[in-house]
């Protein structure tokens, strides 16, 4: 167990009946606890020249700003539809009913840009996914992603390229 895997606190039945949420409300709450979270994902990328860390709206933004600090790069926030100012780029993925979309500012990345992904849970691995081509679309250089948490029984991970590393601290 992680030193602060005890603060992630499941909650059943949210946001409906047979879905196990994972709250890391706690985990925010908790400063040192934060902290080492945060020294947790960064491990794995230093030396890797990190230039931006890209946040999946909305939780994946905390995580993300947080992380670019310590790794002394940009962070760049994907959004949801409409949040942005134009020119955006966007990339569509599938929802459980339905599709939706992340967008970015069309100038946000230079071209070959070293960018790190991050976002808070891989459940499916569509949020995840669409992350990616959005990058690929912005010409960013991808060196890998970190997300708190893997929601083993969804296999998102199986969307994701073998050939790009992918970093969770968490497993349930």
């Amino acid at each position: 167990m992680t030193s602060f895997e005890g603060l992630i606190r499941a909650v059943p039945d949210f946001p409906k009946p047979g879905v196990i949420f994972r709250d890391i409300t706690p985990l925010l709450a908790d400063g040192a606890a934060f902290a080492r979270c945060i020294d947790a994902m960064a491990e794995p990328w230093q030396g890797h020249a990190v230039q931006a860390v890209c946040g999946v709206e909305s939780r994946g933004f905390i995580f993300a700003s947080a992380l670019a600090q310590k790794l002394g790069a940009g962070f760049i926030p994907l959004r949801k539809p409409g949040k942005l100012p134009p020119p955006v780029m966007h990339a569509d993925y599938q929802l459980e009913y339905g599709t939706d979309r992340l967008e970015a500012r069309a100038d946000t990345v230079r071209q070959g840009e070293r960018v790190l992904l991050v976002d808070d849970v891989l459940a499916t691995g569509g949020t995840l996914g669409a992350a990616r081509d959005l990058l690929g679309q912005l010409g960013a250089d991808l060196v890998g992603a970190s997300v708190v948490i893997e929601l083993l029984a969804l296999q998102g991970r199986k969307l994701w390229p073998d050939n790009i590393p992918l970093h969770t601290l968490l497993h349930y």
